[in-house]
């Protein structure tokens, strides 16, 4: 072999080398490749899987066969019941009633005008103008001799009086007998002066009807304090904030007395209902209005309602705190604290249809068959109800139509919530509502039992809503110890508005009254509104 021929053959193993190394090369990055490809895929596998558990989780939650969930045959007992699927003639007698409630609806919807009312004076005092035709009357103004008169034609006229302020004087005459006078020495003479009365507060200007005047402008007609003492200048009295402020604390604090018993007996009702509502109140450190709850908490059976402030918190320790000691019958919405009660011994949690409507409601735009379906079902449950108004039930007859009519709509709507869920998406408004709804279905039907519950939770709404309207006026509360206040005030003029009492008379006249009940100790259970009304009759 020549030395050219070697050279060649090196640089050929050289080139061959090259590629080798440079093959090698190429498959470690392939192989790096694939390693990182088979790591996502593996990842995509774990995530895929755990969202299969997951979703598997849910919908063993919402309708697996747990006793907490299904609905028992008979209303009174609690064991698991196996549900059946809904035939295709079910399905299709379903669809057929909603088509006729939906025709019957548009029919009945009518566009009238609502009658005016004539306005009831049959409470207001009168002023009576006797006028005659020009001429025909002497100077002291009787009818002259020549003329005769016939007939009159009355016309009536609303007119007011501006509201009067004035101050009470009150003189004490001290006085000491003749006898004393000309026979004994000055040291030995007996003055007698007679006891001044009790005041609302002690050492106030303020009487009984102006505290009143002043707690009733805010919480009843919501009216911030600014706008009562512009009214209190126009009828000639000046006040300034921190004077009128120091008076509406120091009667709150005498009303307290009675909002502690109203407390203790709301919560020994066999039956309450619970609900909270916002109210903002300054945070003196951000310079800003925080969001507060006021809870309330209504007497199921005498209507009474009790509102319940701590520092604004809407915690389950401030639920424990507020019904931790309850028991009977609680009916609530949906708010997960409430779940903490479920297994206490002595205490039944009911739900509230209208919360559950209200998500089908809010449905109806995205998917209007299944909503106006679901719908209903609810509406037969309040068309029981009616019945029942109607027919003036005892609580008892109440109860016995329940368990023959509504508690079989109920467990039919339990199926064709089982059978409606797979049909939807999970995060769209109806199967949040069916989900909402599901889940609270074991304390949704709980009212079937007791002839006493009411189907929802309306009614405490209703009581809600003065403070909704008052916090659209004045806003906030300045403090926490304002908002404390505010659910005394609150609490107390419902309770009045729920007895037929009204509040600015009930207020004026407890306030003259509790300072004597204090000086003589007497049970203050009496100046309750309830109370208080049966002794005034």
């Amino acid at each position: 072999m020549t030395q050219s021929e070697h050279i060649k053959l090196i640089e050929e193993y050289n080139a061959l080398r090259a590629e080798l190394d440079a093959a090698r090369e190429e498959m470690k990055a392939t192989l790096e490749k694939l390693s990182v490809q088979m790591e996502r895929n593996s990842a995509l596998e774990n995530e895929v899987a755990s969202l299969k558990d997951q979703l598997y989780w849910l919908r063993k939650k919402v309708f697996g066969k747990m006793s907490e969930k299904n609905l028992p045959v008979d209303p009174m007992q609690l064991n698991l019941f196996e549900t059946e699927p809904m035939s295709e003639e079910e399905q299709a007698e379903l669809r057929k009633a909603v088509e006729q409630q939906e025709q019957t609806i548009t029919r009945t919807i009518t566009v009238s005008k609502p009658a005016r009312k004539p306005i009831d004076t049959t409470r207001l005092p009168v002023e009576e103008i006797n006028i005659y035709p020009d001429g025909t009357t002497t100077p002291d103004g009787s009818l002259k001799d020549e003329y005769v008169e016939i007939g009159t034609e009355e016309t009536l006229r609303m007119e007011t009086v501006p509201a009067r302020v004035y101050v009470v004087k009150t003189i004490r005459h001290k006085v000491m007998l003749r006898s004393d006078v000309a026979d004994r020495n000055p040291e030995d003479r007996r003055i007698m002066t007679p006891a001044l009365p009790l005041a609302p507060i002690s050492k106030c200007m303020a009487g009984a009807s102006v505290l009143t005047d002043i707690i009733i402008g805010k919480y009843m007609y919501h009216l911030p304090f600014y706008r009562q003492i512009q009214q209190y200048r126009e009828y000639g009295v000046s006040l300034n904030d921190s004077t009128v402020g120091g008076w509406y604390e120091a009667a709150v604090e005498k009303l307290k007395l009675l909002y502690d018993l109203l407390r203790r007996k709301i919560l020994s009702s066999e039956y309450i209902q619970v609900d909270e509502s916002v109210i903002p109140v300054l945070d003196d450190e951000k310079h800003r209005a925080r969001k507060g709850y006021e809870w309330c908490v209504r007497d199921g059976l005498t209507g009474d309602v009790m509102f319940y402030y701590d520092r604004g918190s809407r915690s389950g320790r401030v639920a424990r705190e507020l019904l931790g000691g309850y028991r009977g019958y609680a009916q609530t919405d949906g708010y997960e604290v409430y779940e903490q009660f479920e297994p206490v011994e002595g205490r039944t949690m009911c739900g509230c249809w209208a919360h559950a409507r209200r998500k089908f409601v809010d449905a109806l735009d995205e998917n209007k068959a299944l909503a106006s379906e679901a719908l209903y079902y609810i509406s037969r449950l309040y068309a029981v109800e009616s019945k029942a108004d109607d027919g003036g039930l005892t609580p008892e007859q109440r109860l016995a139509l329940r368990k023959e009519e509504s508690y079989p709509v109920i467990r039919a709507f339990e199926r064709w919530m089982q059978a409606s869920y797979p049909k939807v998406s999970l995060q769209s408004r109806m199967g949040r509502a069916i989900a909402y709804t599901y889940s609270l279905l074991p304390r949704l039907s709980r009212y079937v039992n007791d002839g006493r519950i009411n189907i929802d939770n309306n009614l405490i709404e209703n009581a809600i809503r003065p403070l909704a309207l008052g916090r659209k006026n004045y806003l906030f509360c300045g403090n926490d110890a304002s908002a404390y206040r505010a659910a005394i005030v609150y609490s107390l003029i419902g309770t009045c508005k729920a007895a037929g009492v009204e509040p600015r008379l009930w207020m004026e006249d407890v306030l003259r009254q509790i300072p004597y009940y204090e000086r003589d100790g007497k049970d203050m259970s009496d100046l309750l509104p309830r109370e208080w009304v049966k002794r005034k009759e």
